[in-house]
This record gives structure tokens, C-alpha cells and sequence, in this order.
């Protein structure tokens, strides 16, 4: 092993630690009684600005929803707070009922025929999708639209490296901020296994050429990225002929908790189940003729697919896929909805407010949006986000150098939870920002 590393002696595998540390230990102070680190503990958090004495504008990814407190209590239970796979699933009844709940719940907001209990994150899905469009049409490109979050390319370069996939990117229209169908129709051929865009994608507009994006990839295949809080509103992916849809069902039901955990929505045509990573819940009858819930589909490695599994997806987001479940129960279909629509009026309300200060434009692109969308401003963006986190504000996530192209632009993003008072809080600052 050292050889192949080429290193002298064990010692040089802990040279990044430093000697200090090395010789004489962490040298940690001494235990505290409960009272006093409670206390310290108290000390150190009083130092943070939750969203509820600070108005937070961020997204790109998390969201601030509202959760019933019947969401919280379900999850809580005993019987449920974890998160590890079961090895004996049947007998865990409960939870497999669940999460076949969520299952159902996430077919029929996407439109497609089978969801797996689940993935890691949006990130991971997008990976794992790249590796299952190659497994489905072959090839050792994967085309991805400019528009997506550059961490979750990051992440999907991670994946495609492994398989020895290059991914490359689609424009981006300048003025809608959707695909550029004239770079994909050029991108497309031989050795080409898909294409990946999002709606609404990451700066917000969403994707109105679904139809036509599925007619230049063809026979390729179609991975569709979506927010599923927004699918309560928009057509489903299903029905824009998608063979994979991704997504992140954090917005139902799971709180931000400094940035996860989250969950990773993935969902395919039942012709491709067989290539689908993870594991699927089914419902059937017991030998008494009651209805019972299995695993249905079990594709890790250590299971019964051996050297032929197509994931290695081990403890997963049930819980968080429980919450999903409880959240969609709770708050039901005319519910979702009337969520949906005031994010989308909020976002309207916001965008046309910030339109109207001098030295800003808002949204960035012509195109309908959900709850998300760019600002550009002519002073340095780097400058407008602090002075207003210096006034109070949380602003929008600094696109400078992720997307150069788009100039001084931040991403903003308004929800159900924030008031007309939030609103004017942020409206104020960037006005007396100089």
C-alpha cells in the first residue's frame, strides 16, 4: 500500500495532523457539569439570526416552508425517528406503509410511473440519473443545461467521472433564461445518452419548450429536474414525455437545519425500473388476505442483485420521506395548491417591488417564475449583500461568480413564510443602500 502511494512509512498517511496534536493530544479542557454546558451551549447559539427575527431571502435549493405541527409529532414517534434501513422490512409495516404513501404522493406530482424511497439529496439523483441514462441508451456524453445549481453539476461530474462520463453543457437563452434549443440541437448525437434541464430551473424561470426539448433529444434519454412544491401548479414532467425526473421533496415537511439533511426525489417510466437505483415499496396481501407492504425492489450490492446492482444506496431519507408523506396528508391536494399559488404571488409582489428601485432590475429574465428569481443591480452585489445583512436582511444568494455572464445578480427567493412586513424590510434596506 505505501508503495502504491507512494510514501516511505506509515507515519507520512498522518502528516496533515499537526505534530503538536500528534505529541501531545487535542488537549481538551476539562468536562463541564449539564448545567454549565447547557449554559455555554445557550452563549453560543445566542449569537445566530434564526429566519424568525431576521428575514432570510436565500434559496437555490433549501427552502423556508411552513410545517404543521402534526408533521413534527408524526415524525417524532418512537416507532419512526430513524432514518436506517430496516433488514427485516416487513415487519416494519408502518414505516413501509409510509413510504409507499410517499411514493404515490410523488407519482402523481410528477406524473410518471415509479418513485424509489429515496435518494440522498437532488445532487446524488442527478448523479445516479446520468449513470441510468447511459445503462438505458449508451453513449459517454451527457448533456446538461447551463441554468442548474453548480454544486449539483458538481456533484453529477463526481458520478460521471466514475463511469467514465463527460458531461457537457447547453446554453442558456440570454433573455429567458431557459434552454438555448439551437446549442442543444447542435449538441446532440452519437454518444449522446441524455440531456438534463430543470423548470423551474436554478435562476428561476421555468422551462416553456418542454414539448420541443423532448422532440431534439429523441430516442436519448429525458431527465427532467423539478421542484415538487411547484409541480402542485405546473404540468407534470410525466406528461413532457420525461424517462427520469429528479427533485428534492425537502419543501414538504423538512426544515432547513443549516442547510440538510434533504431528500432526493427519483422517478421513472415503468420500462426502466429494472435500471432504477435504490429500493421500492409495494403493497400486496398476506396469507390472510390483508393488506401488507413489502420491498419490492431491492438493487444494493449487498442484497440479491450482488455484482449486477445499479446503486449502492444504503441508509437512506426514510424519515424524511415519512415527513413528505405526513406533509402531503396534512396539508392536502387544494392546500398544496393555495401554498403554491402564494409563492407565486409573492414572488410577482417582490420582484415588481424591487423592479421599481432605482438602479435594480427584477427578474432578470422573461419568463414565468415560481418563487425564485435574479436581481441585477448596478452597484457590486458582494456590497448590497452586506449592507444588508448589516441592516437586518438575509438578501438573495450572489451569482457573480457562478454565472459571470449575468453581471452583478443575486438570487431571490420569497415563500408563504414571508409577510408584507418581511417585504418592506428588504425593499427599505436596498433602497437606503448607497
Amino acid at each position: 500500500m505505501l508503495q502504491s502511494l507512494r510514501l516511505k512509512s506509515v507515519n507520512d498517511l498522518f502528516v496533515d495532523i499537526p505534530n503538536e496534536v500528534r505529541i501531545d493530544g487535542l488537549r481538551l479542557p476539562d468536562g463541564l457539569s449539564e448545567i454549565d454546558l447547557k449554559r455555554d451551549l445557550e452563549a453560543m447559539m445566542s449569537v445566530n439570526r434564526p429566519t424568525t427575527i431576521m428575514p432570510n431571502f436565500l434559496g437555490a435549493g433549501i427552502y423556508n416552508h411552513f410545517i404543521p405541527a402534526a408533521v413534527r409529532t408524526i415524525v417524532s414517534r418512537s416507532e419512526f425517528i430513524t432514518s436506517y434501513t430496516p433488514y427485516q422490512p416487513e415487519i416494519s409495516q408502518g414505516m413501509l406503509q409510509s413510504l409507499f404513501e410517499y411514493q404515490s404522493f410523488m407519482a402523481e406530482l410528477t406524473g410518471m410511473d415509479v418513485v424509489n424511497s429515496s435518494m440522498y439529496d437532488a445532487s446524488t439523483a442527478l448523479g445516479e440519473a446520468i449513470l441510468m441514462a447511459n445503462r438505458i441508451s449508451g453513449g459517454d456524453r451527457f448533456l446538461i443545461g447551463r441554468a442548474v445549481s453548480p454544486e449539483r453539476i458538481s456533484v453529477a461530474r463526481t458520478y460521471a467521472k466514475g463511469a467514465d462520463m463527460k458531461l457537457v453543457e447547453v446554453g442558456m437563452d440570454p433573455v429567458t433564461g431557459q434552454v438555448d434549443l439551437g446549442d442543444l440541437k447542435a449538441k446532440m448525437g452519437d454518444g449522446v445518452s441524455g440531456f438534463y434541464f430543470e423548470s423551474p430551473n436554478f435562476l428561476g424561470p421555468i422551462e416553456s419548450h418542454a414539448d420541443e426539448i423532448r422532440r431534439i433529444v429523441g430516442t436519448k434519454t429525458l431527465v427532467i429536474g423539478a421542484n415538487p412544491m411547484a409541480l402542485a401548479l405546473l404540468r407534470p414532467p410525466g406528461e413532457a414525455g420525461a424517462d427520469i425526473v429528479i427533485g428534492d421533496a425537502q419543501v414538504f415537511g423538512t426544515p432547513m437545519d443549516l442547510g440538510g439533511p434533504t431528500i432526493g426525489v427519483f422517478a421513472c417510466k415503468s420500462e426502466h425500473v429494472r435500471k432504477m437505483p435504490g429500493r421500492l415499496i409495494g403493497m400486496t396481501t398476506d396469507l390472510e388476505g390483508k393488506t401488507a407492504f413489502c420491498m419490492t425492489l431491492q438493487t444494493r450490492e449487498q442484497h440479491i442483485r450482488r455484482s449486477k446492482a445499479t446503486s449502492n444506496i444504503c441508509t437512506n431519507e426514510a424519515l424524511l420521506a415519512l415527513a413528505a408523506a405526513a406533509y402531503l396528508s396534512v396539508v392536502g391536494k387544494a392546500g398544496l395548491r393555495d401554498i403554491a399559488r402564494r409563492n407565486v404571488e409573492n414572488m410577482r409582489s417582490l420582484s415588481s417591488r424591487i423592479a421599481a428601485i432605482k438602479g435594480y432590475k427584477a427578474p432578470r429574465f422573461r419568463s414565468a417564475h415560481f418563487n425564485e428569481f435574479v436581481v441585477t443591480s448596478e452597484a457590486d452585489t458582494g456590497h448590497v449583500h452586506k449592507e444588508l445583512l448589516a441592516r437586518g436582511v438575509q438578501g438573495g444568494l450572489v451569482l457573480d461568480r457562478m454565472f459571470p455572464e449575468l453581471g452583478h445578480s443575486a438570487l431571490y427567493c420569497t415563500t408563504e413564510m414571508h409577510s408584507k412586513a418581511d417585504h418592506d424590510k428588504l425593499v427599505g434596506a436596498l433602497e437606503a443602500i448607497r
